[in-house]
């Protein structure tokens, strides 16, 4: 039963391996060029997928965004020019992170805000909430109930 169990969890391992989406087809001779298509593709969505890069990705236009960047920088391109070709081809969506500029600044700037707007709420609540140590003071009405229940009781 033991030896089920241990192969039983093995299999288990196996299974939550990391997949790479890159096939050995794709990959460049030259090991810097190929270290330099793999840091670009960490960095571009897959258009399909939406939350995963292109280096991770195994759909079919993920592949074909691979090539692409390959192919350009075998053709000399910079970093850059790939990175500014690709988003002028898909636009911003293709970035994993858009760049900061006048169209991306809320997308940028809503979590501070988000997080000034929280806090600024908070200490709204926390200085309207009544103070545990102070007293309550009882308005002449509610004494002179609170006398006449008292004194209703006693006798």
């Amino acid at each position: 039963m033991r030896k089920w169990l241990m192969l039983m969890w093995f299999v288990g391992l196996l299974g939550t391996t990391p997949v790479f989406a890159v096939q050995p087809d794709e990959v460049l001779p030259d090991p810097q060029l190929e270290a330099r298509a793999r840091t670009l593709s960490r960095e571009l969505r897959c258009m399909v997928c939406q939350n995963q890069s292109i280096d991770d990705s195994d759909a079919s236009l993920a592949r074909d965004i691979r090539v692409l960047v390959r192919e350009r920088l075998t053709k000399g391109d910079s970093d850059q020019q790939v990175l500014d070709y690709l988003t002028a081809r898909y636009g911003e969506f293709i970035l994993l992170k858009p760049r900061f500029e006048m169209q991306t600044v809320i997308l940028w700037l809503m979590p501070a805000a988000f997080v000034v707007v929280g806090a600024a709420f908070l200490i709204v609540i926390a200085r309207r909430r009544p103070r545990g140590g102070e007293e309550a003071k009882l308005t002449p009405m509610e004494e002179a109930r609170l006398g006449a229940a008292v004194r209703g009781k006693d006798e």
